[in-house]
């Protein structure tokens, strides 16, 4: 039988992607699959803590071996910012324009347009929690470019390409994200798992 693992979003490509990546050997399960519609609070000061902290929500709650991820843009001119304030950076919410907008203007003028993405994907089971991260560098560009993906792809660039991840097909940038990244190497550790 297969062992189930919760991964704490309900983020369709998300859970898509991962699914894909970990295979038959365990089952994924969204919160929606378990029943958990709580918007889980992520409170703490850094990825690491959100993901812990959104993982433990679960095992606490539904008494589920899960695992959670975090996600920032951390740019080198602002200091790290927007780091993990990422998706709230400009509002309250979830506001992809207004938060690119703010990011571009903040970057105004600057010379030094480098950054990096981050992923923290912590995974909870049998006890122990283990952490694992991605990254890629590249550097914020002066105007946005592109459609696809969300969140600051239209202004990110990844070291070593033309593209911006939002003009990259979702295969390109799954290829190089910070979050595959991070993913291959929770696959990797789940694989050293009996199911």
């Amino acid at each position: 039988m297969k062992k189930k693992l919760v991964f704490a979003t309900n983020n369709a490509h998300k859970l898509t992607e991962v699914r894909a990546m970990v295979g038959d050997d365990f089952e994924i399960l969204s919160l929606d699959d378990i029943g958990c519609h709580t918007d889980i609070p992520e409170t703490a000061d850094s990825l690491q803590g959100n993901a812990v902290m959104k993982a433990e929500f679960v095992r606490n709650n539904y008494g589920l071996d899960c695992f959670a991820d975090d996600s920032g843009l951390e740019v080198v001119a602002l200091g790290g910012a927007p780091g993990v304030h990422s998706a709230r950076y400009a509002t309250d919410g979830h506001d992809h324009r207004a938060n690119i907008a703010k990011l571009l203007r903040e970057m105004d003028g600057q010379s030094d347009r480098r950054a990096r993405f981050r992923t923290v994907i912590a995974l909870m089971t049998d006890g122990c929690t283990h952490c694992f991260e991605g990254e890629v560098r590249g550097e914020i560009t002066t105007e946005e470019h592109g459609t696809n993906g969300f969140g600051y792809d239209p202004v990110f660039r990844p070291e070593g390409h033309e593209k911006t991840f939002a003009e990259m097909s979702d295969d390109e940038k799954n290829a190089i994200s910070h979050r595959a990244r991070a993913v291959a190497k929770l696959v990797a550790h789940l694989k050293t798992m009996k199911p």
